[in-house]
C-alpha cells in the first residue's frame, strides 16, 4: 500500500505543479495583453492630439 500511496500523492502533487504553472501562464498572458491596449491607447491619445494641435494650427494660419 505505501507504494500506491506514495504515486498517488506525486500525481497530486504533479497535477497542483500543473495547475499552477498553467494559472501562472494565464496570468502573464492577460498582463500581456492589458499592456498591448494600454499602448495603443496611449498611441490613440497622442495621435489625437497631434492631430488636434495640427488642426488648431491652420485655423492659427488662416486668422493671419
Amino acid at each position: 500500500m505505501g507504494f500506491m500511496d506514495d504515486a498517488k500523492k506525486n500525481v497530486a502533487e504533479a497535477a497542483e505543479n500543473t495547475a499552477e504553472a498553467v494559472q501562472e501562464g494565464v496570468e502573464r498572458t492577460k498582463d500581456k495583453a492589458e499592456e498591448m491596449s494600454a499602448d495603443a491607447d496611449v498611441k490613440k491619445a497622442e495621435a489625437e492630439r497631434d492631430a488636434i494641435k495640427a488642426r488648431n494650427d491652420v485655423k492659427e494660419a488662416a486668422r493671419d
